[in-house]
Order: C-alpha cells, then structure tokens, then sequence
C-alpha cells in the first residue's frame, strides 16, 4: 500500500475534501449541508479541515468547526473514511491534534440496516483508537409547522424571566442534582458542578438567542419547579434547555416546560424546533413524544 500524506487543507481545497467518496446515509449530509472553506463561502478553516492523501486521493477526511471568534474548535463536524482505510483515520485523527466532541449523526432505526450498521462500527473504532470514547446516544427531533401545531400550555405552572445571572445560575445547579443527562454527569464527575455549569450556561450564552428568552418555573402557590431555554443556534430556533429541581421530579412537569418552551418558540417566531435528548433519559423522551417532536436523526456523541 502506498505512503500515506497526512495534511491539513489550504485555501481553496474545498473540492479536495469533498472528493472523498461516502455512500452510507450519515454525518453531516443527513443535515442537509455541504462542506466549504471560508475562502468559499463555508464556516471551514483550512487549518483545521484536514485529510489523509494516498497516491493523492482522500481516503479520510476531518473537519473541526469554531464560530469566527473562537479560537478553539468547538466540534468535530465532518468525519469519514474510505472502505478499508480506519488506520488512516485514526492516524489522522492524531496528526491533526485538535479536540472536541463529535456527534456521528445517522438516521431514525438505522440499527435495522447492515451498511450503516458498518459504517458506525468504523467510525466508532476509529475514534476511540485516536483517544475518544463513546458517551451517549441521542434522540435528536424537528419540529416544523407542517407537523401540525404544538400542545398548548398546560397552565399547571407559572413562568417568569430571571435576569440575574447568579439567581439562574443557581436554579441551574439545583437541577444539576441527579441528572439523567450524560453531558452534565461527565463534565459533573471530571470537574465538578461549578465546571458543569460553566459549560451548559457557556453554551447557552454562546447561542446568539438573547438571556431574556429564559424561564423559570413555580408551582401557583409559588415552589421552584425547573426551568426551560427557548434558544436559537445558527441554524434554527431550538429548545436550549428543559431541566426539574429534583423534589418535583415524578410529577411530569418536563412535559409542562417543554410544551411551554415550544409555545415561546413558536410566539417568537419559529417554524421549525430542533432538540434533543439521551435516548436513556427516558422522562424526557416520554415528553418529546407525547408533544408530538418526530425523531428526525440518531446520534451518537463521543467526547
């Protein structure tokens, strides 16, 4: 077999990336998008897009995504190889020393189908090879007006806006207390809750959706229920967070804050919801199916 070239792109290798042959129904095609570098209009540094070359074709390619300003990578969006070539990506993977979390979308019952079934192995074995691990698999849902309207609040609960950052804060951590998010608990286990919180209010605040979306939530004789984040990523409004204090947990009140977030949504103008949830985080997902969110992909997150 031939010396394998591992590098990253320069400028206007946009093609070079995308030449890279992927017939299974997974990554980031499932989202619809295409890959270019900012000299092409895309959202891609040349510096962080990088592929491994064997006789000058791609037999594996990555992609790390930032916004503008950041000056770390925030995901690993792209990530794909060719039939055979899983060394190659591991060995890309480590060349390029770059880290951060990698969700490998796939679509809705794809354990029912052998090619895909495949290709997440390869992918899987090639990431923990390169030093990551498997965290969690998620539900990830779209809402979109064609679906039919949203539940209508239940009227159970009442809302109201918290603009100090210290009072959400600590809401925020009380609902950290037993959560079934496995995000939370590996940021909770490693580093600790003030570490947890930093990261889910950071990406939060990282979101361009404004703080004074935000909600928090009481029983009418006024005990502190949960609260919800009506947010909007750089794609789409989405629910940005739903979470239960753990005394009034049992009582199905996600499924009150999550119809609330999505009638906030839809008031602010969204026609289309993303969200997501751990597919072992069974209250939340009971919720998302009972307010009618159709589960659009699969996905498993690796950190």
């Amino acid at each position: 077999m031939s010396d394998l070239v591992l590098r990253p792109l320069t400028a206007g290798e946009s093609a070079l990336f995308t030449s890279l042959p992927v017939a299974e129904r997974l990554g980031r095609a499932l989202l619809g998008e295409d890959f270019a570098l900012l000299d092409a209009g895309g959202p891609y540094r040349p510096e962080w897009s990088w592929v491994a070359l064997r006789d000058g074709t791609p037999v594996a390619r990555a992609a790390w995504w930032a916004q503008p300003d950041d000056t770390a990578p925030v995901a690993l969006d792209w990530f794909d190889v060719a039939d055979g070539e899983q060394e190659a990506a591991v060995a890309l993977l480590r060349a390029a020393r770059l880290r951060a979390e990698h969700s490998l979308l796939l679509p809705p019952g794809w354990r029912e189908q052998a090619a895909l079934r495949a290709a997440e192995r390869v992918r899987a074995a090639a990431l923990e090879a390169a030093g990551m691990r498997r965290l969690v698999e998620r539900y990830r849902y779209t809402w979109t007006a064609d679906h039919g309207p949203l539940p209508a609040r239940t009227g159970r609960l009442v809302y109201r806006p918290e603009p100090d950052d210290a009072a959400f804060r600590a809401v925020m951590a009380r609902t950290m207390s037993g959560t079934l998010d496995a995000h939370d608990r590996h940021k909770l286990d490693a580093e600790g809750l003030d570490a947890a919180l930093d990261d889910t209010l950071g990406i939060l605040s990282w979101m361009p959706s404004p703080d004074d979306w935000r909600r928090v939530a009481f029983t009418p004789q006024g005990d502190l229920v949960g609260l919800h984040v009506p947010a909007r990523n750089t794609r789409t409004h989405c629910v940005g967070f739903v979470a239960v204090v753990p005394e009034q947990r049992g009582r199905g009140y996600a499924y009150d804050l999550l119809a609330e977030c999505g009638r906030d949504l839809v008031d602010l103008g969204a026609t289309e919801i993303a969200a997501a949830t751990d597919q072992p985080n069974f209250p939340m997902a009971r919720a998302f199916a009972r307010a009618g969110y159709p589960i659009t992909q699969e996905r498993v997150d690796f950190v």
